[in-house]
């Protein structure tokens, strides 16, 4: 028996490749199927099955790829009525994997066809389970993502939680090993472990979702409490992985287009296209093109895509640190963004080369906002971070400003005020910088440093007292 997680951190996904006598399977894949087919081949084995736990909201899946190109069968459970080929399973229904069985285990809550698959060695004893959005170490998948169409409430969805943990997992031996698809900092779940797996015994003492002495309604009532609006590509990316979507060999095809900077304008023009910036931070503020939107490839690149790019068939042209084009093109397609339609030849300093026109951000340190806030004390304070972070600790006199919401929010700020803006560690305040450049706040400082580093200096920091929000 082979098991093996396949941790992706920019998604926080679990993947998984299961392997017996020459036979594999697949839990959950991501969209780019090649790294799952030269591991069988590696091994010598087939993918037999590619097994998917729900319609995933946070990425698009590879399965429709991997499937045509291996001839592995797509397996859902329950109730996952697809556009394409595919097997929908019973609830109870067995898989043979070589020496191993794989049960279906359906337990909704998450979504309505969310399902466990319980993994049972060669002596059918359950050896551990791969439980998709239904159950994470240290808690369980959010009940607000289910499609419209299905007509359910959160509350409903937590009650179907609630029954689905009780009657069948937590009956489950505590020696079951427990492998979910997400971990700390995915936005499926509201509290999340940064540990990928565990045993279910360990769960059941240390997860509050499986606490015995909670009552199906005050679990309803934990777990629809405290939810922040899921991002906006979520209901997309469903959409998508259960419509069917473009193979990623064309989509990379289609966006490994090099233009040459007065082509790249011309297109930019032409096609309204978006022009997403993904150098380092430091790179980006001290020269772009003029309106682009920076998001870093070395940051949660794909998550903050998807939340702040609200058309996810807008024609994106790419400005990248050149041979890291097919990687951009490939993450933006992981969550759905199929329209890169080209990217700057040689780069930034192509472009700089040609004359063309940059702008900039102003970037300060800690050391510097310190004395812009000691000479002036009532200069306006935007903090980017998320509303939780915000609560915790704050710059005194700071608004939070979360970037997860800037797009709504922006009518609240003025174009005339002066705003300095930071975050824990400059990433989101450069892409918040970036984005209020575009649409015309030009009286902006980026405090590009940590947090800890702000702490660190005379600005008067607060804990734990919200100091307001726009």
């Amino acid at each position: 028996m082979i098991i093996e997680q396949i941790y992706t951190g920019c998604l926080a996904q679990g993947a998984y490749y299961v392997e017996s006598n020459g036979e594999a399977a697949i839990i959950d894949p991501l969209r780019e199927s090649e790294p799952y087919v030269q591991m069988a081949a590696k091994r010598g084995a087939k993918i037999k099955y590619v097994f998917e736990t729900h319609f995933h909201a946070d990425f698009v899946s590879g399965h429709i790829d991997l499937a045509s190109k291996v001839g592995a069968q797509i397996i859902y459970g329950p109730l996952a009525e697809t556009k394409y080929e595919k097997y929908m399973a019973k609830d109870g229904e067995e898989f043979q994997l070589g020496d191993l069985t794989f049960r279906v285990l359906h337990t909704p809550g998450h979504t309505l066809e969310s399902t466990t698959y319980l993994l049972l060695d060669k002596d059918a004893k359950p050896h551990a389970i791969f439980t998709g959005d239904t159950l994470f170490i240290g808690d369980v998948g959010r009940p607000d993502l289910c499609q419209k169409s299905d007509n359910l409430s959160k509350e409903d969805l937590a009650g179907m939680m609630y029954d689905s943990l009780h009657h069948k997992i937590m009956p489950l031996p505590d020696e079951v090993l427990v492998y979910p698809a997400h971990g700390a900092g995915s936005a499926c779940g509201k509290n999340m472990s940064k540990e990928t797996w565990d045993t279910l015994g360990n769960q059941k003492k240390t997860n509050y979702a499986l606490d015995t002495k909670t009552n199906k309604e005050a679990f309803i009532k934990e777990l629809t409490s405290g939810l922040t609006p899921p991002p906006q590509y979520f209901s997309k990316n469903a959409t998508m992985n259960k419509e069917g979507y473009l193979s990623l060999e064309s989509v990379k095809e289609k966006g490994a287009r090099p233009l040459a900077p007065t082509e790249f304008e011309s297109v930019a023009n032409q096609e309204g296209a978006l022009i997403l910036d993904v150098r380092k931070k430091e790179t980006f503020v001290k020269g772009f093109i003029p309106n682009s939107i920076f998001i870093g490839l070395d940051g949660s690149f794909a998550p903050w895509a998807g939340a702040l790019i609200l058309d996810i068939k807008q024609a994106i042209l790419l400005v990248t640190d050149p041979g890291r084009e097919e990687e951009a093109i490939t993450r933006l397609a992981r969550v759905g963004y199929d329209n890169t339609i080209g990217y700057l030849k040689g780069g930034f300093e192509a472009w700089k080369e040609a004359g063309k026109v940059l702008d900039q951000i102003t970037s300060i340190k800690a050391d510097d906002f310190a004395t812009k806030f000691e000479n002036e004390p009532t200069i306006n304070v935007l903090d980017v971070r998320k509303p939780s972070e915000f609560a915790a600790s704050q710059v005194v006199g700071a608004k939070n400003f979360a970037l997860d919401y800037i797009n709504s929010n922006m009518s609240e700020i003025d174009k005339q005020t002066p705003y300095f803006i930071h975050c824990a560690g400059g990433y989101r305040s450069t892409i918040s910088s970036s984005i209020l450049k575009a649409r015309g706040f030009h009286n902006i400082v980026n405090v590009q440093d940590s947090f800890n580093n702000i702490g660190n200096t005379s600005v008067p920091i607060q804990v734990g007292a919200k100091q307001g929000s726009v």
